[in-house]
């Protein structure tokens, strides 16, 4: 019992730190690029996306595992996944519509593309991949998601205090957001001898 919950906080870890989604396997680059332009905005994002993808790693995985594998249609996956994903997302955008307005209008069209998000699909298909159980899967998927949220708050809080700063004329705007973060990416790289 106590090895199976150091194997979990360790994967947790990996998922959040070591492999960070954004940082070190580069998906989910629009909404990280799109969205971090404000903290409020990046937070919001953040926690949609985690929603989404803890929600959509235990559906998919319990979708392949009971209903997938013993019809032998394990090639659906992906167009299943996709389905289900975007399912959640369309209730995350008419819950946040009804309840949340300022931050529905605030993510703009950065909501309906969590459908999209290589993220969100890349966390199901890896569960599947790594042949991990539903309840492993769903906490792959929700240190997945607090490691896009800590990497976007981070880029956001960053852009905020560039907004002050005298930046050279040929880096302003995209140009210095994709270098800062390649130096987040770099620095994320330093998790990787904690596990």
């Amino acid at each position: 019992m106590l090895s199976q919950v150091k194997d979990l906080l360790l994967l947790a870890a990996g998922s959040a730190l070591v492999s960070n989604v954004v940082l070190s396997q580069f998906l989910g680059l629009c909404p990280f690029l799109g969205v971090s332009k404000k903290v409020e905005t990046a937070a919001g994002m953040g926690t949609a996306v985690i929603f989404v993808i803890t929600l959509a790693s235990g559906v998919a995985g319990a979708i392949y595992r009971f209903l997938l594998v013993p019809l032998h249609i394990e090639y659906l996956q992906t167009i299943v996944f996709i389905l289900v994903i975007a399912a959640l997302v369309q209730f995350v955008e008419m819950f946040l519509k009804r309840y949340m307005k300022s931050l529905y209008e605030a993510l703009g069209v950065y909501l309906p593309l969590i459908t999209t998000n290589c993220a969100v699909l890349g966390v199901a298909l890896t569960n599947v991949q790594k042949e991990y159980g539903i309840f492993t899967g769903i906490v792959n998927g929700f240190a997945t998601a607090v490691g896009f949220t800590i990497s976007i708050i981070i880029l956001a809080g960053i852009r905020e205090k560039m907004a002050y700063h005298d930046i050279p004329e040929s880096f302003q705007g995209m140009p210095i957001v994709l270098v800062t973060a390649g130096l987040m990416a770099i620095a994320f790289c330093g998790f990787s001898g904690l596990l």
